[in-house]
């Protein structure tokens, strides 16, 4: 058990005399010692922090003259010693914690200024080795940072470059004292830095390829604010945005990877529905656009798909997702897989038009000018290339629920149509195929129960209609079917062999893919699994229906 102080502390202003500081990140850190040396304040530093405050003509004593040993281990150990965190932890009102002092001639340190080892930087480059990204734990810092933070009833500890300014003007408020309320401030500013840092690391190394389990028993999580939202889904709900300490990109939260280039504040329900356009354009990429050279744009509303398509340009993809619903299209949010040209952005800033978001790997100038002069308040997201190193996919997704999180293994299984089953009507065509698998990617993103019907439309593959988010399949077979009749009835009764019905789950009686037949559609593909597939296969066969099984279950909840 820890032994309590034989005083407790006092919370009173505390005379800053010495401060120790050893940063990575050396943003400020020249003009911020000079306001301390102003001040009168003694300096000692590490190694890179010091040559750079000697040569910037900062006095500046040494980490080894305090503690009598170089830095040795390739910078390992160096601030690990009583002399340093004696005077960190040391209770200034405690007469054995000044005895100790005194016996050891070691000083009391009044104020810590440390950033740590970049780690999360060093595993965000692409092919990072994992002895790379070991090396760059630091140790010294984190120990000093806590010791710090412990004591913050006697030492102020600066961790962020964002501190300096309030730090100093504290100082030159308080005749060159740290009040009670900023030590503690920056106690917890400490301590969550921290803690955030160790999560970094947890989570990369139960990542790795070495991890025992994907499902560690402790999970770690490490997020850092973003920015505060205007509310959450509805106005009497306040909320925020976190982003992970540990870049995973592409995303649509503003920050290192990504660029708001015009438009009104994101919301909550803007980055909800902008992270399902996002991953809908990049399920169409991984699923053969990508490879076959054409461009993927998606439009979601309330979360669910209401337009999508692949098309051999940006311009015709745009103009053939927002065909697949365009009253719902209104008001929803666009995102496309290639960068939006002057020909996509004339289309996007139609008088038909309306987009809350459109989200894009970036722009070109022309395209800006356009949509800029289209709305004041449409937002303009720049999200870089959706397949550049560092556009690695989160393995875990996590939804929270009272009293803890639920967590799964993200749904990143493409679909192959060479391992789905034919078991009624025609033999599949290739294009066939294709266009089946660009619908399953379609149906994926949509809310369960869902049904997609999608095909041929000239040169692109779009959805036609979806029935989403239904307690059951046959409402959501009349509500695709509604949609599709209203949007795109000649395709849907003359599309020939390329009219495609994909469902997220199999159909448990026939009577949803009667509705679906009776519609126009020539395809129906579904992961079956059913006591009673037998039934929608033989209604396949008696109307030369082709029919697929994918074996593969999709259900978005």
């Amino acid at each position: 058990m820890p032994h309590a102080p034989a005083v407790a502390p006092i919370a009173a202003p505390v005379k800053v005399r010495r401060a120790l500081i050893s940063v990575s990140d050396k943003t400020g850190i020249v003009e911020f010692c000079q306001a301390l040396h102003a001040l009168g304040v003694s300096i000692i530093s590490t190694g890179g922090t010091a040559a750079a405050l000697a040569k910037a003509n900062i006095p500046v004593t040494p980490i080894e003259h305090i503690t009598g040993l170089p830095e040795m281990m390739d910078g390992r150990v160096k601030t690990l010693h009583p002399a340093v965190h004696g005077g960190l932890l040391a209770v200034r009102d405690n007469p054995e914690h000044l005895a100790a002092l005194t016996q050891h001639r070691i000083e009391p340190i009044d104020l810590v200024i440390i950033n740590l080892y970049p780690f999360t930087q060093t595993i965000a480059k692409p092919g990072v080795s994992r002895a790379e990204a070991i090396e760059n734990i630091d140790i010294g810092g984190p120990s000093m940072v806590r010791s710090a933070a412990k004591n913050h009833a006697y030492v102020a500890v600066v961790t962020s470059p964002d501190q300096y300014a309030s730090v100093i003007a504290d100082l030159r408020t308080n005749d060159g004292c740290t009040t009670p309320a900023l030590r503690a401030e920056l106690a917890q500013a400490a301590f969550a830095m921290t803690a955030a840092y160790d999560s970094a690391i947890a989570t990369y190394l139960s990542s790795s390829d070495t991890a025992p389990t994907t499902f560690p028993d402790t999970l770690t999580l490490a997020f850092s604010k973003a920015q505060s939202l205007r509310y959450g889904e509805n106005p009497h709900q306040s909320a925020a945005v976190y982003r992970r300490t540990s870049p995973v990109a592409p995303t649509v939260i503003p920050g290192p990877t990504t660029r708001q280039l015009h438009g009104k504040e994101l919301s909550y329900n803007n980055l909800a529905d902008a992270a399902g356009a996002l991953e809908c354009i990049r399920t169409l990429q991984e699923a053969g656009a990508a490879a076959r050279g054409l461009s993927a744009v998606a439009i979601i509303k309330h979360a669910n798909p209401c337009g999508a398509a692949v098309a051999p340009s940006v311009a015709r993809a745009v103009d053939r997702a927002i065909a697949g619903d365009p009253v719902a299209a209104f008001g929803g949010i666009l995102a496309s897989s290639d960068i939006i040209d002057a020909r996509a952005a004339e289309r996007l800033a139609g008088k038909d038009t309306f987009l809350e978001v459109v989200i894009a790997p970036d722009y070109t100038p022309e395209a800006l000018d356009i949509l800029r002069s289209k709305s004041v308040n449409v937002r303009l997201l720049a999200v870089g290339p959706l397949d550049s190193p560092s556009a690695s996919s989160e393995r875990l997704m996590l939804r929270s629920i009272p009293g803890g999180l639920l967590v799964q293994e993200r749904d990143l299984l493409a679909p192959h149509a060479d391992t789905w089953q034919h078991v009624a009507g025609p033999k599949p065509t290739r294009e066939l195929l294709l266009t089946a698998m660009t619908v399953e990617c379609m149906v994926r993103c949509m809310a369960s129960n869902a049904i997609a019907i999608g095909g041929i439309d000239g040169d692109s593959v779009r959805l036609f209609g979806g029935g989403v988010g239904q307690v059951d399949r046959v409402t959501a077979c009349q509500l695709a079917v509604q949609k599709a009749s209203l949007f795109a009835k000649d395709l849907l009764t003359t599309g020939g062999t390329y009219t495609v019905a994909v469902s997220d789950a199999f159909f448990p009686f026939p009577d949803g893919p009667q509705i679906l037949i009776d519609a126009g559609v020539k395809a129906i593909v579904h992961p079956g699994g059913s006591k009673r597939d037998n039934e929608t296969i033989d209604l396949c066969t008696k109307h030369n229906i082709t029919c697929l099984l994918t074996g593969t279950r999709r259900f978005k909840h």
